[in-house]
């Protein structure tokens, strides 16, 4: 499929819920190899739109378009070959491996009566040691930690091999070195792969180092975003979360601290 259109795009996007308007009249385009940041504080409508930008979920009002069609036109299973979505939480209700847990992300590439080839036992277990997981292949998935289900869930995302990643909150339940390894995973994904990944994150510093833009979203309808060295400052935060924020570099790096 060629990338000449945007993988992701918005044109006069409305998202509210229950009266409380998140954006209004947003054009938002997200193209191959870009990693966009959702910034905001808690209840601003993040997962809204992000649900929204997913297909699960209609606008108040405007178009969202994947690839340059809408998800009404693609069908539910070429859209899920397109677009791969990581909910903010999830659970498990049936005992299955970690193996046969992540096969799952394989079912949109196939038939209506087709079972998992060999290719696809080989795309789930490469995606399994992406995310360290290897290891834990023949494991009751009830069994996992929760660091250990989030790793799962971002296995069975890239096990679909999706051209567009919305991700809610993908460093929930992970530890450190985990957090790090899942934002270069990402990176690398639209780096080298040309993938697009549009992410909710709560870390700005982090936002700032591995994605190419962000946008926020102030809660009242009113939006900002640009590259990352642009609307990524102390002065945008301080606004954005209601708390003075001061940058410190590094460097390179740019970090945000409480005043």
């Amino acid at each position: 499929m060629s990338h000449a259109l945007p993988l992701l795009s918005t044109h006069g996007l409305a998202v509210g819920i229950a009266g409380q308007l998140f954006c209004h009249d947003l054009a938002l385009a997200v193209g191959a190899g870009e990693c966009v940041a959702i910034l905001g504080r808690n209840g601003a409508g993040k997962s809204t739109l992000l649900s929204v930008l997913a297909g699960l979920r209609e606008p108040d009002a405007g178009q969202v378009l994947v690839a340059g069609a809408t998800y009404a036109t693609l069908g539910a299973r070429a859209s899920a070959r397109i677009r791969g979505w990581l909910p903010q939480s999830r659970s498990e209700s049936f005992s299955s491996t970690v193996l046969e847990t992540a096969l799952v992300g394989r079912h949109p590439h196939l038939g209506r009566w087709d079972w998992e080839s060999e290719n696809d036992a080989r795309l789930s277990r490469r995606a399994l040691a992406a995310v360290g997981l290897s290891e834990l292949a023949q494991r009751d998935v009830l069994t996992l930690s929760g660091g250990e289900r989030q790793r799962l869930a971002i296995a069975t995302l890239l096990s679909q091999a999706p051209q567009l990643y919305l991700l809610d909150e993908p460093l929930t339940h992970l530890d450190l070195s985990h957090q790090m390894a899942t934002l270069e995973l990402f990176a690398a994904l639209a780096r080298q792969e040309q993938a697009a990944c549009v992410m909710v994150l709560h870390e700005p510093g982090l936002a700032a180092r591995f994605c190419t833009r962000a946008l926020l979203l102030f809660g009242n309808g009113a939006t900002e975003q640009g590259a990352c060295d642009e609307v990524i400052t102390g002065d945008s935060l301080t606004r954005l979360y209601g708390y003075p924020l001061r940058e410190v570099a590094d460097g390179q790096r740019r970090w945000f601290m409480p005043a």
